[in-house]
């Protein structure tokens, strides 16, 4: 609403301002829109995206009718009509606006029209001094005419008091909103997923439901498409995965349309699924709210809080997103596979897996009918035989500080104490999530990102990731003092006893912890007795995180 008063009180709103009884005495009705040779007039039209509370603004519509109503009365003819739909701040880009400034400052129209002063411009004197006695901007509603001497110092206080009401407006709704989030309120649209309760404005998760799968003869709600999001990608699964399995499955996503690996990554980012109060800054990434005592916010209430994706899983599947943390699927577990070198096998024709078939080991690919340039085949006796007589004399000359070893000692370590064995890994994904959280910060603070409105988030931001890198740090060195582990009783010359001991699914985990793979190449002659130091060439296992080492031919 503007404040300003209708009619000045130094002239009787019914006299026209001065510059416009020529056009007036000249006005006739035109033949024809060839024959209309009145001066033209463009129209400036511009009304709020969110009309806030108690506002009564003028519809688009009702201005662009008086506007067209002031310049059939005048004697102009519109020529051109700029419509905006958003505000008028000074942090808004307006290209409708600046095009008909220039248009009337360019002398490219006679005059130009505004309903009134606030729907011009909201910057205040800056933005109606260069158009003073330069170029004609009519403004309807305070009846005043830029082009006019006497209406220069109305126009200036007119468009000052609309600057001083936005300064004011803005200062109340943000210290309201402020207000609200800090008292937990959600104020936007909820999530996919989440439903906000309208009396509370807290979130919960949507078991409305979503659709149904004819497949499965089910219904599956929004909660249970975001939990098997966090969950999946938790496990494994790349976002463009699950984003290919909704989408063959017939989910639609929120918007109708079909899912992306984009919008899997924008559930998994956002902390309202935890119950965190957001606010979106700086770009489209929500992130957490911070109220003046430094604390993050709960959106959600303290019973509802337990249902939502607990901390652990979405620190897990965000790591994994961000490439900070692998999830391996090779990782040796007890009783995973029957026979000794099932898994470990690859063809050097193709690079296939190879797989038993009856006696021996034979090209996987070949086999199901694919075109292996050399298909590898050998008997199983003769090929485990040689593997294992490799297996223990590399395991005898290993040292306790050899690659070989740690890694014989961190898969070992997996298939005895699984859950210790994820916890570590956890831990040295969140303290390289921790880092690259720092290290984002030191660069946006070295942009001045922080800056403005953004000020009040950097101590914040910097003290969250600072103490996240010293929580990472300290769990680390707290799981360090125990993972150490014993497997003295595979090497000093015991391995052959302890394969000899084993049943077949632990000789297949025995070879595994110490063997990445087994490439096996085709015999040079059929019928020639099997050479393993001509065809097998091993690749022994290397430490988690370790570039994998040059495969070990037995030839050489």
């Amino acid at each position: 609403m503007s404040t300003a008063t209708p009619v000045k009180a130094h002239r009787a709103p019914s006299v026209p301002t001065r510059g416009m009884e020529k056009a007036t005495e000249r006005r006739t009705a035109p033949a024809s829109a060839a024959a209309d040779n009145r001066p033209e007039a463009d129209l400036l039209l511009r009304k709020s995206k969110v009309v806030r509370e108690g506002e009564r603004a003028l519809s688009i519509r009702a201005q662009e009718e008086r506007g067209r109503a002031w310049a059939e009365e005048n004697g102009y003819r519109v020529r051109k009509i700029w419509k905006e739909n958003l505000s008028a701040w000074s942090d808004v880009k307006r290209p409708k606006y600046d095009a008909a400034m220039d248009a009337v400052l360019n002398g490219e129209v006679p005059a130009l029209w505004c309903y009134a002063l606030d729907r011009f411009s909201r910057k205040g004197a800056e933005a109606v001094v260069p158009i003073l006695g330069k170029a004609r901007v009519i403004f309807d509603y305070e009846r005043l005419d830029s082009m006019d001497e006497r209406d220069r110092r109305w126009i200036i206080d007119r468009s000052e008091n609309a600057r001083e009401y936005s300064q004011r407006l803005s200062h109340n709704v943000c210290s309201t909103k402020n207000r609200q989030r800090n008292e937990g309120r959600w104020l936007a649209r909820a999530p996919f997923g989440l439903t906000v309760d309208p009396d509370t404005r807290r979130l919960s998760p949507n078991h409305t439901p979503y659709i149904c799968l004819a497949k499965e003869q089910r219904e599956v709600t929004p909660w249970e498409i975001v939990l098997r999001i966090f969950n999946d990608v938790a496990e494994g699964m790349s976002g463009r995965a699950v984003a290919r399995a909704f989408n063959a499955e017939g989910i639609v996503s929120s918007t109708g349309k079909a899912w992306t690996g984009a919008s899997v990554r924008d559930i998994l980012m956002h902390p309202a699924y935890e119950g965190w109060m957001t606010l979106t800054h700086g770009g489209k990434t929500p992130v957490h709210h911070i109220a003046p005592n430094g604390e993050r916010v709960r959106c959600v209430e303290p019973d509802i809080l337990p249902r939502m994706v607990p901390a652990e899983l979405a620190a897990r599947a965000r790591r994994v997103i961000a490439g900070h943390q692998k999830v391996s699927s090779t990782t040796p577990r007890p009783g995973r596979a029957t026979h000794a070198l099932t898994g470990l096998l690859r063809c050097a024709g193709c690079g296939h897996s190879m797989q038993l078939s009856g006696d021996s080991y034979e090209c996987g690919y070949n086999s199901g009918g694919g075109a292996c340039p050399a298909p590898t085949y050998v008997t199983r006796t003769a090929l485990e035989k040689y593997v294992v007589a490799e297996w223990a004399a590399r395991l005898g000359e290993t040292g306790d500080e050899d690659d070989l070893m740690i890694a014989v000692a961190e898969r070992w370590q997996a298939l005895t104490r699984p859950e210790e064995t994820q916890e570590i890994k956890d831990a040295r994904a969140e303290l390289k999530a921790a880092q690259a959280k720092l290290d984002k910060f030191m660069a946006d603070d070295a942009a001045d990102f922080y800056t403005g409105r953004s000020a009040r988030y950097r101590i914040p931001h910097k003290t969250a990731a600072e103490k996240r890198l010293d929580t990472a740090e300290a769990r680390i060195r707290a799981l360090a003092g125990d993972t150490r582990i014993d497997v003295q009783f595979i090497i000093d010359g015991n391995a052959l006893d302890v394969w000899q001991n084993a049943d077949p699914a632990m000789r297949h985990d025995l070879l595994a912890v110490a063997i990445e793979h087994i490439t096996v190449s085709k015999s040079t002659k059929r019928g020639r007795p099997f050479n393993g130091g001509e065809r097998v060439t091993i690749t022994w296992a290397t430490p988690e995180g370790a570039q994998p080492t040059e495969e070990f031919d037995q030839a050489a």
